[in-house]
């Protein structure tokens, strides 16, 4: 029986014990990941929801920057949510003059494009590559994708509803290569099709 794949989580700042306990129910072995030697120990990674430009410093500040991005580099599969979409992105607007990209998705993304805490929202989407069942996505100072390159595979978009507002058709899940991303948070759903839906990917990297 082929070992179990391991999976780390970004475990500077965010919802890393919300995504360490989702991967639990994927038959994986998840991990936290705060050092480069931690970092090269696992098959996968997961960036977790959070402050993106904390995030950005706290990489350079515990010297995981330019190693995770060697390793996106060299084709490890990553997950981002909401923060973690923000960093994996090629570019980000409305971010700070001295937050890092990963650039590991060909993408520009908007920081906060939902606005602000209290225009945080939930509702339901379709989303590609998983059952007929729509996703039930929890919003919280999410960005959205502004725009992205052909190779990136487009997974859901914000429908038409009363409280999407001006959101309504944005880009907020995607895929490229081995790289997925939402700009939701579906650790916070209890729902593990989307986790399974990585770990799928790792198996097959």
């Amino acid at each position: 029986m082929p070992a179990q794949p391991v999976i780390g989580v970004l475990a500077l700042q965010g919802d890393v014990r919300e995504h360490l306990a989702a991967l639990a129910g994927c038959d994986v072995t998840a991990v936290p990941v705060r050092r480069p030697e931690e970092l090269a120990r696992v098959d996968g990674l997961v960036l977790p929801g959070g402050e993106s430009t904390t995030m950005s410093r706290l990489l350079e500040s515990f010297e995981l920057l330019e190693p995770l991005r060697k390793r996106l580099a060299e084709g490890m599969p990553a997950f981002g949510s909401c923060a973690g979409m923000i960093l994996l992105a090629r570019e980000v607007l409305d971010g700070r003059p001295d937050q890092r990209q990963l650039g590991a998705l060909d993408m520009v993304v908007r920081r906060n494009a939902f606005g602000r805490q209290v225009d945080s929202f939930e509702t339901d989407l379709d989303f590609a590559h998983l059952d007929d069942r729509p996703v039930h996505a929890v919003f919280i100072r999410a960005p959205w994708v502004e725009s992205a390159a052909d190779e990136v595979e487009v997974l859901a978009r914000v429908p038409d509803s009363p409280s999407a507002g001006a959101a309504v058709g944005r880009i907020v899940a995607v895929r490229q290569g081995p790289v997925l991303a939402t700009a939701f948070h579906p650790e916070l759903t209890g729902d593990g099709r989307v986790h399974r839906l990585f770990v799928q990917t790792v198996r097959a990297s």
